[in-house]
């Protein structure tokens, strides 16, 4: 069977993350593997296969593998959890938990300090560097190997492919973690930004549910009321025919009292 490149998307936990899989695991086996990716119990796991914000289905089956739904490449998992009872976000609230924090200066210093550790083999000594990040880079492990660094192009290439489609002026929809809402917009910028590298779309939400006014750390990309604007990934924005949506015109003061 072959790897496939997918986005894990749960609002239980707040994740948003691209992973690899193989499509012979089985969806039992996928469970197991997205547990600690999303913080979700197996046994209280739903997945669902989105293409953009279209539905292709709900992988139930636990025995059957990945690769028999039709599943590709750059295509979103959105896990949910069906206990009613847990507690939401405490999986990834970094709050809770008490670090020792370096900066980052304090933390490249200490990979050039080098501690001697003496073996009995015929008193030779061995130099060790004092950071695990040192370690990798000098081994080209982790972060730093050819495999990370395969998939960082991989998903460099899907946003660049996103991007093509994307200009200023079209009206948008921007895929979030809660499928109960909705973020349309229009976009107002296309490119590359200081505060992240590759490439980013900044779009003006119709209300109020963005981050910024177009700016981002004294930089200005576009220029829209303040909580108005945001930025996301090309792979987050669906364009299209995606009209304002007419707040005044619902219905559901009717339906509900």
């Amino acid at each position: 069977m072959s790897i496939v490149t997918l986005f894990v998307d749960t609002s239980e936990e707040k994740v948003s993350t691209e992973r690899r899989f193989d499509k012979g695991l089985t969806i039992s086996q996928l469970k197991y593997k997205l547990e600690p990716i999303t913080g979700i119990p197996y046994s209280t796991q739903v997945i669902e296969l989105y293409q953009g914000n279209s539905l292709l289905g709900v992988l139930d089956e636990e025995d059957k593998m990945l690769g028999a739904y039709p599943v590709e490449d750059y295509m979103r998992l959105y896990v949910k959890d069906t206990n009613p009872h847990r507690i939401k976000n405490q999986y990834t609230d970094v709050s809770l938990v008490e670090k020792f924090e370096l900066t980052e200066e304090e933390y490249t210093k200490r990979s050039g300090m080098k501690s001697l550790c003496k073996v009995k083999d015929k008193n030779s000594t061995i130099s060790i560097l004092d950071t695990v990040r040192a370690f990798k880079e000098r081994n080209k492990l982790g972060r730093f190997s050819e495999e990370a660094a395969a998939k960082e192009r991989a998903i460099e290439l899907a946003y660049k492919e996103a991007a093509e489609h994307i200009k200023v002026g079209d009206r948008c929809e921007v895929i979030v973690d809660d499928e109960s809402v909705r973020r349309r917009g229009t976009v107002r910028f296309v490119g590359e930004t200081q505060f992240q590298p590759g490439l980013w779309v900044g779009v003006q939400y119709d209300e109020p549910l963005g981050k910024n006014d177009g700016s981002v750390q004294g930089v200005r990309y576009f220029t829209c009321p303040n909580k108005y604007g945001g930025f996301v990934r090309p792979t987050k924005v669906n364009v299209g025919d995606f009209p304002e949506e007419d707040l005044m015109d619902s219905d559901d003061d009717l339906e509900e009292m």
